[in-house]
């Protein structure tokens, strides 16, 4: 991997919002991060997801979001609006495309499939996805976008989700958005599938289609849109 660029990666904090207790599948409801993700690479500054949107009531009383503006995140990080070159949202629900708006006039890089899904009825707030100065380049599947960046199609909670994989000489790290919601069910399914191949019985848990193209990269760092911990794997191990 001699010739990778190197690629900084800060996690900014976006907001939060409240999961209800059914859609979490608990007893009580969630309190859950929304996690954008800077990315400084040779090429130019790249932002991986947005953050929250301005909702509508409804939407509002149902997850009671807590907005912090890409613009003060990214004051935090010593960054203007100006200097993103480049936005990649991993699906386009409000809590993670919601600054688009703010960036408008810069490329935004989505699968076909997310943006179409996007325009139907109920899939997100219609005013993030087609706004004044919106300007898409939609993909069809994986494609290195910058050298060393990839976007790999890691659909389940949308049907065009996507992750960001950038490779390096330290190790490849995958920007996994919401393709899993916690880093502890990415290491879940990565153990499905070693069990899958080690030819452990059935029943077994199922594992996403993707998942061994994303193995196949190799990941030294996983990070998530909605949780703060990071995967990494064990050394020595398979």
């Amino acid at each position: 991997m001699s010739g990778h660029h190197a690629a900084a990666v800060r996690r900014l904090d976006l907001g939060y919002f409240v999961r209800p207790a059914a859609e979490a599948g608990e007893p009580h409801p969630r309190v859950e991060p929304a996690y954008g993700y800077l990315v400084r690479r040779p090429e130019g500054l790249l932002l991986f997801d947005t953050g929250i949107g301005e909702v509508d009531p409804e939407t509002g009383a149902h997850y009671r979001p807590v907005r912090r503006p890409v613009e003060a995140a990214l004051a935090a990080a010593g960054i203007g609006l100006d200097e993103i070159s480049l936005v990649v949202n991993c699906h386009l629900h409000f809590d993670h495309c919601g600054g688009n708006p703010a960036l408008a006039g810069r490329p935004v890089v989505v699968q076909r499939s997310e943006l179409a899904v996007a325009r139907e009825p109920g899939h997100t707030i219609p005013e993030l996805v087609d706004f004044t100065g919106a300007r898409y380049e939609e993909l069809d599947g994986e494609a290195e976008i910058w050298p060393d960046v990839w976007v790999v199609p890691t659909p389940g909670h949308t049907v065009g989700h996507q992750s960001l994989v950038l490779r390096a000489p330290d190790g490849t790290v995958v920007l996994a958005g919401q393709a899993h919601d916690f880093a502890f069910e990415y290491g879940s399914a990565r153990l499905a599938l070693r069990a899958a191949r080690d030819g452990v019985a059935e029943p077994l848990p199922p594992v996403p289609r993707w998942l061994p193209r994303l193995l196949d990269l190799d990941p030294a760092r996983v990070l998530f849109a909605h949780d703060g911990a990071v995967w990494e794997p064990t050394p020595g191990a398979r």
